[in-house]
């Protein structure tokens, strides 16, 4: 419990952290690297660039503060960073580490405004947020190390097959070294894979979405080859597993994470969104609802540039032609010749209103996930289709953004 002047003190930084929040947690990260080097294995480098782990980081320590008076509010939150954080195997003992350095972090950018009350009620609040993060990731690393086929921290699998999708997606099937099983996993979540290309200092990590449906004898991930043409940084690992890594090589890997899941057990219709790579976790999803739940009413819709960057359509249309109930929906927004598509250009209100019943907008559960431009524009359209929040999910790859600003 928080002394009422703490929580006096924190709630007082909150129009602060409004307006700097992204500076102090640009010098949070600038100071514990320095200091502690050994964390760039395990933090995203491409994330660091680009600003996105900064202003993730600033948006959760502006909800703690707004919410230290009522910290039950931001266990969602909690519990989404958990996942990542049992992912990329974050342990108790960085959170002293973490409290250390962002404290001096504020006191960098706020200088004298920044009280020596302020500090310590700070600290106290640290404390209290780091342990409800510690207990909650504890009970995520017991969970997946105690199912059948589960294990805790990295799990060595060989590359069984490598199988290129689409002229920037390849599909890597995973086994593990020790021929164990293989654990369950939820339909949408991810694979957390930890590799050190040639000529890096350090490990790098990624999260991967599984792209079948729990059940196979190996794991899927499809990972589109981020060259850099869009972001100008091409990916470090992406790059790696397309061209290095060849059938027969080994992976590391952490056991499935993530929230991002289907919502099973109801007969509710499922609308599945997706732009580009985004279709990944939305084939683990179709897949699932083919083989479990045949009876529910499923709209897959996929937008990809055109027919060379679009992986695993022949995949989606044997599962389509196979269950009635499941109709699949290709947009194309600069189509080719020789492209077949049910809509050229960018998926919008008009389009998905003329395609999908007005009923079934009322009733379905909707997932979606994409690049953050196509996200956008996909919530906007839901929300002008008065799709009700409770039933719009949806998954940033990557630092979670805000979608409700744009």
């Amino acid at each position: 419990m928080l002394r009422p002047r703490t929580i006096e003190l924190v709630k007082a930084t909150v129009p602060v952290l409004a307006e700097r929040g992204p500076d102090i947690t640009k010098r949070f990260y600038e100071l514990m690297f320095e200091r502690h080097p050994e964390l760039l294995n395990i933090f995203n480098h491409a994330n660091q660039r680009q600003g996105r782990q900064s202003q993730a980081l600033a948006n959760a320590v502006y909800a703690a503060a707004a919410n230290i008076d009522r910290l039950e509010t931001i266990i969602p939150v909690v519990k989404q960073i958990g996942h990542k954080h049992r992912a990329l195997n974050i342990r108790p003992e960085h959170y002293p580490i973490v409290g250390e350095h962002l404290l001096m972090a504020i006191k960098d950018v706020l200088g004298d405004a920044a009280t020596d009350d302020i500090i310590q009620a700070w600290a106290e609040a640290y404390g209290v947020i780091a342990d409800a993060f510690i207990a909650v990731e504890q009970e995520m690393y017991q969970a997946a190390a105690d199912q059948e086929g589960g294990w805790e921290g990295f799990r060595s699998f060989i590359v069984d097959r490598k199988v290129k999708e689409s002229d920037v997606i390849t599909s890597f099937y995973l086994k593990p070294a020790d021929g164990g099983v293989l654990s369950a996993y939820l339909p949408g979540q991810y694979l957390t894979v930890r590799v050190k290309p040639a000529g890096q200092d350090n490990l790098h990590l990624r999260h991967y979405s599984l792209s079948h449906a729990s059940g196979q004898d190996t794991y899927r991930i499809s990972v589109k080859r981020e060259d850099g043409l869009d972001s100008g940084t091409a990916g470090v690992v992406s790059c790696y597993l397309h061209d290095a890594i060849q059938e027969g090589d080994t992976l590391e890997a952490t056991a499935p994470a993530g929230e991002f899941t289907l919502r099973t057990g109801t007969s509710s219709p499922v609308v599945l969104l997706s732009g580009g790579v985004g279709l990944t976790p939305m084939m683990s999803m179709l897949h699932t609802l083919a083989k479990h739940e045949p009876e529910r009413d499923v709209y897959f819709m996929h937008a990809a540039h055109n027919r060379r960057m679009h992986a695993l359509r022949e995949e989606v249309r044997a599962v389509t032609e196979a269950n009635s109930r499941i109709r699949s929906f290709v947009c194309y927004e600069r189509s080719e010749a020789g492209d077949t598509c049910d809509h050229q250009g960018l998926i919008d209100a008009e389009w998905l209103a003329a395609t999908v019943p007005a009923d079934v907008w009322q009733q379905a559960d909707v997932y979606f996930c994409g690049p953050v431009p196509f996200m956008k524009a996909i919530y906007r359209a839901l929300k002008g289709l008065d799709v009700s929040a409770d039933r719009i999910h949806y998954e940033f790859f990557g630092p979670a953004g805000a979608l409700e600003e744009a």
